[in-house]
């Protein structure tokens, strides 16, 4: 008997780290407290969602005067949390489907949306389950997920293969630098304590050379490499030419002819 798409994934090759999801599912309650556990992302939000915002409407060609720009269009969010980027994103006008491979962060994010009247669908899946199901869409997020993955050249493959040829992909993730070990791990949450201790392993951490390469064996083209940095006087986020610790990038799958 073969095992299911959701099983494979946690199998050898698989994109699910038993570890990460257990650690995450813990913290299931805490996703939507601006001063709780996450509250780093919530910071970081104002920032992921004017960079989404912005590159959807260029690339999809979406007049931005509208209130719900971006109709008729399905994105997937991979690694969704508690939903902290995929509720505005339905805002804005996307069908979205958001992927979690923790249940109980998706009953989470799932209470949440029904109690602010959206219509997300969301799923306890790994990409891959979406992929060999031949789901298409045609903008995916991979944001703050790719860190916490077993295996970036499946990552890659599966996020590829969910994206409709002339969509568009946006990834965000932590650059493999003494500088980021420094600040996202020691300084973050050892001595500021934003995050739990064991939130990430500098092992793990993706250098934008080979997310680009995973991204490109897979047919997408890299449009976009930027940084992220933390102004601590203004307590806000920002871009940068600075890819030492935090990046964002966007990539492209051609057209069908």
């Amino acid at each position: 008997m073969n095992p299911s798409p959701e099983a494979a994934a946690r199998g050898p090759g698989g994109t699910v780290d038993p570890g990460e999801i257990a650690r995450f599912a813990a913290l299931a309650e805490a996703w939507w407290d601006p001063r709780g556990k996450f509250r780093p992302l919530h910071k970081l939000n104002p920032l992921r969602l004017q960079f989404l915002r912005e590159r959807f409407l260029a690339h999809f060609g979406r007049d931005a005067a509208l209130l719900s720009p971006f109709s008729g269009l399905r994105l997937l969010d991979i690694g969704c949390g508690g939903g902290l980027v995929a509720e505005p994103m339905a805002r804005l006008g996307f069908a979205v489907t958001g992927i979690d491979a923790a249940a109980e962060t998706v009953m989470t994010a799932r209470a949440h949306a029904e109690a602010a009247g959206l219509a997300i669908d969301y799923r306890a899946v790994a990409v891959e389950a979406l992929a060999a199901a031949g789901e298409p869409f045609d903008a995916v997020l991979a944001l703050e997920i790719i860190e916490h993955v077993a295996d970036l050249g499946a990552f890659c493959a599966a996020a590829a293969a969910v994206l409709k040829p002339g969509g568009m992909l946006i990834a965000a993730t932590l650059n493999r630098t003494a500088k980021a070990w420094l600040l996202a791990i020691i300084g973050a949450e050892y001595v500021l304590g934003w995050l739990p201790r064991g939130t990430h392993d500098w092992r793990k951490f993706v250098r934008p050379s080979e997310l680009a390469a995973g991204l490109r064996r897979n047919g997408l083209r890299i449009a976009e490499i930027t940084g992220a940095a933390y102004d601590p006087l203004a307590d806000s986020w920002r871009l940068s030419r600075d890819l030492d610790v935090n990046y964002m990038m966007t990539a492209v799958k051609a057209p069908a002819l």
